[in-house]
């Protein structure tokens, strides 16, 4: 491991309860020559950190990342880039010109989760309910790390270098909110976007794509059943908007098991149903939050037309007073990167880390609005960062349960490890398109 992840690390604000853990001893630091995370300065991977410290201490949801911007903004001109801020919401553009040659782009995310925190990491968020429960405080601090290095190292590289604080990117709107406000227009169309994100696998291991999709397609729905309110005691006066919730949520199972080939891979989750406040109370409405996720855009187009089509009829056969209010809150292609550009810097990473240390990444059902930036002929390139620890395998084993994944309230990167991993690769594959776009 790195030698400045065996100091004492900056202390985000804590709990003056929280012990503090005893660092292991420090090592004689990077040989020369050394490729891959044990070539990361000192000095970058201590700043990284202390960003990241800071970052997921103090997490913020999707559209309110004002200090996490704030934050990582004044990280990237530290180091020597131009950077914009309000750029689709809080939205932050970091820009290094380099002389002629190609424009490349960095992305990693600004927002958090409304997780409440279970970890007992002495630098657990401080934001009752709020976590960095999906790695984008590891992705921030990685690009600013990667930045970092390619600002210093400018003598081996030649054009113009993007650097993006995407908001909002769990509730899917970020990345077009930032196409919308002229992201390409005012700073540059890039040749390729690169990110990276984090996955339940070794830590300093890195994982691409194998040619299908890396993540599915989705979209979000939000429904609202409208029904006639009253008395628990006279139910025959009221249509009851929570047995029709309650029927729908059963028959919605349907578009799955029945509806889709077993070819396809769909998943529709039924992630929320909130109704009434009291339990002698038949209430007016009951609202659904819907989310449908497939490999391909036609699969996901079916399936939605299908829940649609269900979430109707369930209130026609309940004698609703009138038809539900659907919105379709968010919609996201299938993440497929580009294959060259996936070939490149695979072959990059490989070198780099050594090809024991890169390995396939089948395909998930999670959804990224990543894919929104390859408009218009830009290539993609995208691949996953494992955070999970030795120790941690070891404890999760034991137990006879899984290693706690993203999303989950006790998600813990591995931050000594998959760090240095972080900055190593997105700088090693920025370094190696600059040289193959020339």
């Amino acid at each position: 491991m790195i030698d400045a992840l065996h100091e004492d690390p900056p202390r985000a604000s804590k709990p003056t309860s929280t012990p503090t853990p005893t660092p292991p001893a420090a090592s004689a630091g990077p040989a020369p020559g050394l490729a891959g995370p044990g070539a990361v300065p000192r000095e970058t991977l201590r700043d990284a950190l202390g960003l990241y410290l800071e970052l997921h201490a103090h997490p913020e949801l999707s559209g309110a990342e004002a200090e996490t911007a704030e934050r990582f903004a004044a990280r990237l001109e530290g180091d020597g880039a131009t950077v914009t801020r309000g750029v689709g919401g809080h939205g932050v553009v970091g820009v290094l010109r380099n002389g002629p040659g190609p424009t490349l782009m960095l992305r990693a995310e600004l927002d958090a989760l409304p997780i409440g925190e279970r970890t007992g990491l002495a630098y657990a968020s401080t934001v009752p309910g709020t976590m960095h429960a999906c790695g984008h405080d590891l992705h921030l601090a990685s690009a600013a790390g990667a930045f970092a290095l390619l600002a210093a190292g400018a003598d081996t590289w030649n054009g113009t270098l993007l650097v993006v604080g995407q908001p909002a990117e769990e509730t899917l709107e970020g990345a077009g909110a930032m196409l919308a406000d002229g992201l390409y227009e005012r700073f540059g169309t890039p040749g390729t976007v690169l990110a990276q994100h984090t996955a339940p696998l070794p830590a300093g291991t890195l994982a691409h794509g194998r040619g299908g999709p890396m993540m599915a397609a989705s979209a979000a729905l939000d429904i609202v059943i409208h029904g006639y309110g009253g008395h628990a005691g006279t139910p025959q006066l009221t249509v009851d908007p929570v047995v029709t919730a309650a029927a729908t949520v059963m028959r919605l199972q349907t578009v799955v098991s029945r509806e889709t080939a077993p070819s396809d891979q769909v998943v529709l989750t039924v992630g929320s149903l909130r109704a009434g406040s009291r339990g002698n109370v038949v209430p007016d409405d009951a609202e659904l939050g819907i989310t449908v996720r497939a490999t391909t855009d036609q699969a996901l187009e079916r399936a939605v037309a299908a829940g649609i089509r269900i979430v109707r009829a369930e209130c026609a056969a309940s004698g609703c007073p009138r038809d539900p209010d659907i919105t379709v809150v968010s919609r996201s292609p299938a993440l497929l990167p580009d294959p060259s550009a996936t070939a490149t810097v695979r072959a990059a990473h490989e070198r780099e880390f050594g090809p024991h240390r890169v390995t396939d990444w089948p395909g998930s059902m999670a959804t990224e609005d990543f894919p929104c930036f390859a408009a218009d002929g830009v290539r993609t390139a995208y691949w996953m960062v494992g955070t999970t620890s030795p120790s941690q395998w070891r404890a999760a084993r034991s137990a006879g349960r899984p290693v706690p994944p993203n999303h989950s309230a006790q998600f813990a990167p591995d931050v000594r490890t998959a760090l240095p991993a972080g900055i190593a690769a997105m700088a090693t594959a920025a370094r190696h398109l600059f040289k193959e776009t020339r």
